[in-house]
């Protein structure tokens, strides 16, 4: 019997762009009437244009039904794949425009909430300085929005927290932090000396979104465990500022980066709690795509960055 499903040379006859760039925004709004939202198209115009997507795959890509819509396994491969062809059309106009003698791309750097680190600092004002002409956009993200961004060919690189390593990325550890225990000046226990972990029981707390045992701040959900803080979790964010804000506003203790909230401690808008020895490290690292073809701006942020890395031992990167 004849397999049904069409060959590869017809797939890559008949399939067009579009058709794959409406499959990509369908899987991310997981409803036709969102996707047509999105797309600024007809309902029946997304519907259709999936089911000539799926005639030509020979493959059901989606199971919908009344409140039902879910990518079947030949959907979610196809969504990673498409992923990727959207990230290489997505650069043509860039890499196109790169071709001067003169360093005039641009870079788009996806990072996690906060990053601060010299290093990383210095190796960015010696790019502009030696390539005055590019340009730079930073996407703050969650960690792993940042990943994807890079996975999806979408950001040159991220600067993020990693929780588990995809080995088609390539990683490299940018610095390594410490967090600790936080209060805001209206707070019951800000400005007392002396205090144990056991004054730490039963307070409020607020933390990241990422604070669980499965996550990227494993450490941090292990000290807010061994803290024997309360249960009780009042906000949580994404982004480390609106963390600092909750805390700083007396919503209850909350985990920061030591050597960020340095300048708040010394002008009384925060208060370091115990644990005081031997605080949880976190490591911050490059991320990129080496399937990705950087345009020269990209390639030379990079390698900058890189290179500042191989050449800074761990301990000065180490920021207590």
């Amino acid at each position: 019997m004849d397999d049904p499903r069409p060959s590869p040379e017809r797939i890559l006859r008949d399939l067009d762009w579009n058709l794959l760039r409406t499959f990509v925004v369908l899987a991310e709004a997981r409803s036709i009437t969102d996707a047509a939202r999105r797309l600024n198209l007809a309902q029946p115009s997304v519907s259709a244009a999936l089911q000539r997507l799926e005639d030509r795959l020979g493959r059901r890509l989606i199971d919908r039904k009344p409140g039902h819509f879910q990518l079947t396994e030949a959907g979610e491969r196809l969504y990673a794949e498409a992923l990727d062809i959207q990230g290489s059309i997505l650069r043509l106009t860039t890499l196109m425009r790169d071709m001067t003698d003169e360093i005039r791309g641009h870079v788009q750097v996806a990072l996690a909430s906060h990053v601060v680190c010299p290093l990383f600092d210095e190796a960015l004002a010696e790019f502009h300085a030696a390539h005055p002409r590019a340009t730079l956009s930073f996407d703050v993200r969650t960690s792993a929005e940042t990943v994807a961004a890079v996975t999806a060919r979408s950001a040159s690189f991220a600067l993020c927290l990693v929780r588990e390593r995809d080995p088609k990325l390539e990683y490299r550890r940018l610095y390594r932090e410490f967090f600790g225990l936080f209060c805001g000046p209206t707070h019951p226990l800000f400005g007392r000396e002396g205090l144990a972990r056991a004054d730490l029981r039963g307070h409020p707390t607020v933390s990241f979104q990422t604070d669980r045992l499965q996550d990227v701040l494993k450490p941090v959900a292990l000290l807010r465990a061994e803290s024997d803080i309360g249960e009780q979790v009042v906000g949580t964010s994404s982004h480390l500022e609106e963390v600092r804000r909750m805390i700083v506003a007396g919503l209850g203790i909350g985990p920061l980066p030591v050597h960020v909230a340095a300048r708040d401690v010394r002008d009384g808008l925060l208060w370091r709690l115990p644990p005081y020895e031997n605080p949880p490290a976190v490591d911050v690292h490059v991320v990129w795509n080496p399937r990705t073809r950087l345009n020269r701006a990209e390639e030379s942020l990079l390698t900058r960055v890189l290179d500042k890395i191989e050449a800074t031992p761990i301990e000065a990167r180490t920021y207590r």
